[in-house]
């Protein structure tokens, strides 16, 4: 499975930019939209701000697109849309434990105990905590019901344009359609960055302000055994981020 090779290049899309050349990430999405039948949020038609839309083209942006801007009553652009908190997950969550310490830079080292960050694992840590980061994301997606078969192909569609070799296309499939499980997501942790980790690419995809994403996150920060001003330092990194 290529998990990491996965998640390294929805976080390169979703900080703009890739290797080979910039994305335009928001213009992708609009692709996107026009081909679910949406608008963009000014009025004009989604294929305009997208500059002509091909679904093979869209890589990254296409999935990332369908996981965290397809949602029913969701407008594309919004700032719902956390694509710093996707970009430097790792980085973000860090920097939360060290708000939480009292710590003032990342460049001081993280206690041995917590955990590292997944962008300086590597082998099969980084695969592991990749895999773990992209089930939190997905199931995020799901959490307020609104991914429907179509959705789901498009998603699968999309993973598969990023280079998923056959066990991650039937892995995506599975998540796609497993029971919602805040619990066996928190179960995958294996150390307190991982865990803030999952939550915060958790709030980087939902909309706080849906009843059912928030239980979503507040489920997950429970089986994770988040201590209330830790989500709240996490959800205050991710605005930040945007």
């Amino acid at each position: 499975m290529n998990a990491n090779k996965i998640l390294q290049q929805l976080m390169q899309q979703a900080s703009g930019s890739q290797k080979g050349g910039g994305v335009d990430v928001k213009g992708m999405l609009g692709g996107l939209s026009k081909q679910l039948g949406g608008s963009s949020s000014d009025g004009k038609s989604s294929g305009e701000s997208a500059g002509g839309f091909d679904m093979k083209s869209l890589l990254g942006g296409g999935a990332m697109g369908m996981l965290v801007g397809s949602k029913r009553g969701r407008k594309l652009g919004g700032k719902a849309l956390k694509y710093g908190a996707i970009a430097g997950v790792g980085v973000l969550a860090w920097k939360a434990w060290q708000s939480s310490q009292n710590k003032s830079s990342v460049s001081e080292p993280q206690d041995a105990g917590e955990g590292e960050r997944v962008e300086v694992l590597d082998g099969e840590y980084q695969e592991r905590r990749s895999l773990e980061l992209l089930q939190a994301m997905i199931m995020a997606a799901r959490a307020d019901g609104h991914i429907d078969e179509q959705e789901q192909a498009m998603i699968t569609e999309q993973i598969d344009a990023l280079g998923a070799d056959d066990e991650m296309h039937r892995w995506v499939e599975q998540q796609l359609n497993a029971p919602l499980d805040a619990k066996a997501l928190a179960r995958e942790a294996d150390s307190p960055q991982a865990a803030r980790e999952m939550y915060l690419i958790s709030v980087a995809v939902i909309d706080e302000q849906n009843p059912m994403e928030r239980a979503w996150l507040d489920q997950l920060a429970s089986a994770l055994d988040l201590p209330q001003e830790m989500t709240v330092e996490l959800e205050r990194q991710a605005q930040q981020a945007g």
